[in-house]
């Protein structure tokens, strides 16, 4: 009898373990999101007056040092002692992918609709993870994901105003982001968190850096210097806590909670440029928000 208690106390020990990283894992890709509007933000501000190449190379490059100096990584060569460098590689295009054409699309196009057209990326994600990861999500989590999508929908209404031509990066945007997310995902199993965060900045960087010279215009100002050196910060530290949140939680789980950068979007573009939300993108919000308070409901009952 005690045995068969100690191994029930056992199982229910590891269940509730694995339903506490879940939640982390979640509460970090909220985090995670939140840097990803407030880099969206301050990029749509800086790529009014200066060339969308250039910020780029400046998230990146700013990305590294920032690492560089926190991480201290010239006492930790072992970082860069990686195990599947042709999928760093893989990784750190897509991310540079995704952060170009995004950039480019958030100059003509307002926030809350570059990353309504991202919201398409879990659907790519949760699709790949059960044929490439073997995290296969069940019913109730792609009901909720096309639930979410369906708030999308309500905010973009595509074919009532017509879309503009730069939508087209944004999909580009979505894309690459899935491509990475997954990537993320796979190289958590076997590399550093630190080592991935600053093996993509790097590979990013240099790429940017010959596009960024033949382009280059002086910021105008300390405050643009300032906004191009925080650029690194939202970055870095968003896909830090990705990494981590991809180790503790499979990629179906969190890929709705991507949803909550549309709230993040909708503040930052009222607060920082004026845009006040329609009834629509409200109520759109509204729905998505609540596709991923299910996921987080439904993670509680798995975990119970």
């Amino acid at each position: 009898m005690t045995t068969d208690t100690t191994h029930l106390n056992g199982h229910s020990g590891q269940a509730s373990s694995a339903t506490r990283e879940r939640f982390i894992g979640i509460s970090l890709i909220c985090l995670a999101f939140l840097c990803f509007a407030g880099l969206d933000t301050t990029a749509k501000y800086l790529v009014q007056d200066l060339p969308s190449v250039q910020v780029v190379w400046f998230r990146f490059a700013s990305h590294v040092v920032l690492a560089f100096v926190l991480f201290r990584v010239w006492q930790k060569p072992e970082l860069f002692r990686s195990k599947r460098w042709g999928l760093q590689i893989v990784r750190a295009f897509c991310l540079l992918g995704s952060t170009f054409f995004n950039f480019i699309a958030v100059r003509y196009l307002q926030l809350a609709e570059t990353v309504s057209i991202m919201f398409a990326a879990p659907f790519v994600v949760t699709a790949l993870a059960g044929p490439l990861l073997n995290e296969w999500a069940g019913p109730r989590r792609w009901a909720a994901i096309v639930v979410g999508f369906l708030g999308v929908l309500v905010v973009v209404r595509p074919g009532l105003g017509g879309m503009h031509w730069a939508a087209i990066f944004s999909v580009a945007a979505m894309l690459c982001f899935s491509l990475y997310s997954l990537l993320t995902r796979k190289l958590a199993e076997t590399e550093s968190s630190v080592g991935m965060l600053i093996i993509s900045g790097l590979v990013a960087a240099v790429a940017m850096t010959p596009f960024a010279i033949d382009e280059w215009v002086a910021p105008p100002d300390l405050f643009s210097w300032a906004l191009l050196i925080s650029t690194g910060f939202y970055g870095g530290l968003g896909h830090f806590v990705l990494i981590v949140a991809h180790r503790l939680a499979p990629a179906p789980a969190l890929a709705p909670f991507q949803y909550s950068q549309i709230v993040w979007m909708i503040a930052c573009g009222y607060f920082v440029f004026a845009d006040v939300p329609g009834i629509w993108t409200v109520f759109g919000a509204s729905i998505i928000v609540a596709s991923g308070l299910y996921i987080l409901y439904r993670e509680r009952s798995l975990g119970s």
